[in-house]
């Protein structure tokens, strides 16, 4: 998908305390060969602040960035991975009346850690058909301080962290302008992501915790039967993505600055993502996501942001984003910088 006329006008971003993966090890949560292997250095953690209320506070600062007045707003996206609060409930209108509050409509966008992203492609869509309003509100968060999840050990490819993000999306300008978006899905993988537990009852309505480990193991076991599991490479599907994002672009992967990717371990971001389509550890922003954890569908966004602020990209940079979530789909989204922050 090529865009014309859609621009980051603004990021917000929260992120809570760092607990140490060191710190982990010696209270017993994490074990000292897995960190050691991992590269991890801590996680953003938040003992009692909300997914929804870190999203607030992420997009207070986006929308006080933009410039942007409420009225101009046609839309907001809210976009997580986890539990957000209480059911039959709307998490997209409490971050809307917190915010904004004006009667425009705020809704979820459910696929896992690639939501904002996803909602970028939306926001942008919108943009297109109503010319009465200027901007869409995206906003992602979680929060996975809870008893059915353990951080440290659900699974062996990343530690799960804290935290928020938000953009103003607008056709007025900003930090950068939305070139492409590319998306391609291996639907098949989905099996790999539900392992052997059932679709119903939900395994939260039982009280069963998630454990991405537990479906790792049904597979190896299936494969050691001579069954073999629904399995593309990571790599290959993001790179389909890529090579769409690139041709709507018109540009080639030599004229990409830097790359924001998710927070995962050292051998999981060279092996799966970034090795298969020919980006180095260097082009990355690892010495970021190795210190905040996987903050799900929030975790570029606050990686294009850390970019950003600390000037590691200029106007005419472009900057890589690339996500994947369940199901298996990848998603790349492709900007070109045209502001500095300010002084």
């Amino acid at each position: 998908m090529k865009f014309d006329d859609v621009y980051l006008s603004s990021l917000g971003t929260f992120v809570p305390g760092l607990v140490t993966t060191e710190q982990a090890v010696e209270s017993g949560w994490y074990g000292a060969d897995v960190r050691e292997a991992s590269g991890l250095e801590s996680v953003a953690i938040s003992d009692s602040l909300s997914a929804p209320e870190m999203a607030v506070l992420a997009a207070k600062e986006a929308i006080s960035r933009s410039g942007v007045a409420a009225e101009e707003f046609g839309a907001l996206f809210h976009s997580s991975a986890y539990h957000q609060g209480p059911d039959g409930w709307s998490p997209a209108h409490y971050v809307l009346t917190n915010t904004l509050n004006t009667p425009i409509t705020a809704l979820e966008v459910k696929q896992g850690c690639q939501g904002m992203l996803s909602s970028l492609a939306i926001s942008a869509h919108r943009l297109a058909c109503d010319p009465r309003k200027s901007a869409v509100l995206l906003t992602a968060a979680d929060n996975y301080s809870t008893p059915l999840i353990n951080r440290w050990t659900t699974s062996r490819l990343s530690i799960f962290g804290d935290g928020a993000a938000a953009a103003v999306v607008s056709r007025t300008g900003g930090i950068a302008k939305l070139l492409s978006i590319g998306t391609y899905s291996a639907p098949g993988m989905e099996a790999l992501h539900r392992g052997s537990e059932p679709i119903f009852p939900p395994a939260v309505t039982v009280g069963r915790e998630l454990d991405y480990e537990a479906r790792v193991k049904f597979w190896m076991e299936e494969w050691a039967k001579g069954n073999t599991p629904p399995m593309e490479h990571p790599g290959e599907v993001l790179q389909k993505a890529l090579d769409e994002a690139l041709t709507d672009a018109g540009i080639t992967a030599a004229d990409i600055k830097r790359v924001c990717h998710p927070s995962a371990t050292l051998d999981a971001l060279r092996d799966q993502f970034l090795d298969p389509i020919g980006f180095t550890l260097d082009s990355g922003i690892w010495e970021h996501t190795s210190k905040v954890g996987h903050i799900s569908a929030a975790d570029v966004f606050i990686g294009l942001e850390h970019l950003w602020s600390t000037r590691q990209v200029g106007p005419g940079d472009k900057v890589l984003l690339f996500t994947g979530s369940p199901g298996f789909e990848a998603g790349v989204a492709i900007l070109e910088i045209v502001a500095e922050p300010a002084e």
